[in-house]
């Protein structure tokens, strides 16, 4: 490393994002850059410490460890400490796609497993890759990259989030013709629509890079359902392949009594609707669910529900609380979860920072199970909760209702925001390929390959609901395998 004895002599400095009261009236994104010099400073804390976990991409027991796409982390940190920030690119985009992408949104589990975090603050190696991409593009650095060879193979990709895009990315670039076929008004999938725009600029960064893939040749066909709109019976005729990556879009449903009152929604319809009204007119069609002046529950405690409690602030809620059925993380590493572990401790996300500052306390309340919604005149009027603990039966972890512990929380608006079951239906029994248990497309990973010979599948579709880096991993991959059985050599 360039600086041995650096991770002695410099703490950790994060990014310095705008103030929550500040941030909550506005949907721009909140993270200031950080000044070139600071950066590299911070590049120095790479330790050289002989096996970086940072960059394994390891699938533990009890969860991922390292970067899924397998960025050589230590290499361009050494290369940012020396100034080198054009070579830090060219070896970060070996590995990655869109780092704009998951610069931004992904949690980091390469700072999880960062060999100084078992000691010390670990190296901020996810500012480090968000720092290189926009770096790169203001150098301009980042340009069309024309194939100079066309395969005159044609492939059809359906979806066109993160793992479609990087099936696309990659399967241009080895010359064959891709087309994109997305059933929304704009192309992205969970990057456009799943993920406010605070979080992920849509026309600053995702359109970004949607236009220079189809200035190297990408084509993308927006509002086009395959299976209903084409059939995929006329993509076999059109296309000599085709990959899914439809994602995984049916979320988990609360069936509990009232549940069919007006007010309560999944928490999906609530991000769409208002990223798609906020980029159409911004918000003056009023075609979006508004949260102003309501009192919002949202019930589950992941990224989804984190993004529900943002833009509820932003509307101007009269209040929001997070319910979360899992106890309470502990301030610092479990017995059980050691590193390199992702690290599964209490922490403020974006959305309870705004809402501590703006309530005055965390808005998640832990081990609490929803038993009932209430209403008047078919309204939702409040969600009856109540505490739950977590006991062990047959082996096997359950919550179990707590006596005389039913509360009555007021509420206008519930989200819920308790994941997703799998990828729709329809469209995979017209194709034909298996399903497995769970609901997922029956494809190995490694081989990407279904029971339908020339249709592959990848993302969330294939895995179920995981990660924007985990998409891209798997983009990356089926591409190498769909370009084998279109070309019998990658």
């Amino acid at each position: 490393m360039g600086k041995p004895t650096g991770f002695l002599e410099i703490e950790r400095i994060d990014l310095k994002d705008e103030l929550p009261l500040e941030r909550v009236k506005h949907w721009d994104e909140f993270h200031a850059p950080m000044a070139q010099d600071a950066v590299q400073s911070q590049a120095a804390r790479c330790m050289d410490c002989g096996v970086p976990f940072c960059h394994t991409g390891a699938n533990l027991p009890s969860g991922a460890s390292g970067c899924p796409v397998y960025n050589l982390i230590p290499d361009w940190n050494d290369m940012l400490y020396k100034g080198q920030w054009e070579k830090a690119f060219k070896l970060l985009f070996k590995t990655n796609n869109f780092p704009e992408f998951t610069g931004r949104v992904c949690p980091a589990p390469c700072e999880g497993a960062c060999v100084l975090g078992i000691h010390e603050p670990p190296v901020t190696i996810k500012n480090h890759e968000y720092s290189i991409i926009e770096h790169a593009f203001e150098q301009g650095w980042v340009a069309p990259r024309i194939p100079k060879i066309r395969t005159g193979k044609k492939v059809a990709i359906i979806g066109s989030g993160p793992a479609g895009l990087a099936a696309a990315d990659e399967l241009n670039q080895m010359g064959h013709s891709v087309t994109i076929f997305e059933r929304a008004d704009r192309a992205g999938g969970l990057l456009m629509y799943g993920i406010p725009n605070m979080k992920l600029d849509k026309q600053k960064v995702v359109e970004r890079r949607l236009q220079i893939m189809q200035a190297e040749g990408v084509e993308i066909r927006t509002g086009v359902e395959v299976g209903k709109d084409v059939s995929v019976a006329n993509l076999k005729q059109e296309f000599d392949s085709t990959v899914l990556a439809t994602g995984s879009t049916i979320p988990r449903d609360l069936l509990v009594e009232g549940r069919d009152l007006e007010g309560v929604h999944f928490a999906m319809k609530f991000l769409t609707k208002n990223t798609k009204s906020l980029l159409d007119s911004n918000h003056s069609d009023n075609d979006y669910i508004n949260a102003k002046d309501k009192n919002v529950v949202v019930i589950g405690g992941g990224d989804t529900g984190t993004d529900c409690v943002a833009t509820a602030l932003r509307h101007g809620c009269a209040s929001v609380q997070q319910l979360e059925i899992m106890p309470m993380p502990p301030e610092t590493r479990a017995d059980d979860n050691p590193w390199p572990e992702y690290p599964k401790i209490y922490k403020l996300d974006y959305g309870q920072q705004e809402a501590k500052a703006k309530q005055g306390v965390d808005p998640r309340k832990y081990e609490v199970m929803t038993k009932r919604f209430e209403g008047q005149d078919g309204k939702l009027t409040a969600v009856i909760t109540t505490q739950i603990e977590w006991v062990k039966k047959n082996g096997r972890f359950v919550p179990q209702e707590t006596p005389a512990t039913e509360k009555i929380v007021k509420a206008d608006l519930v989200f819920l925001a308790m994941g997703f079951t799998g990828p729709e239906q329809n469209l995979l029994k017209q194709a034909k390929v298996n399903i497995s248990k769970r609901g997922n497309i029956e494809a190995d990973y490694g081989k990407f390959t279904t029971s339908v010979p020339g249709i592959f599948a990848a993302g969330d579709c294939r895995r179920g609901q995981s990660l924007v880096v985990w998409a891209i991993n798997e983009g990356r991959a089926v591409a190498k395998e769909c370009d084998r059985y279109l070309v019998k050599e990658s």
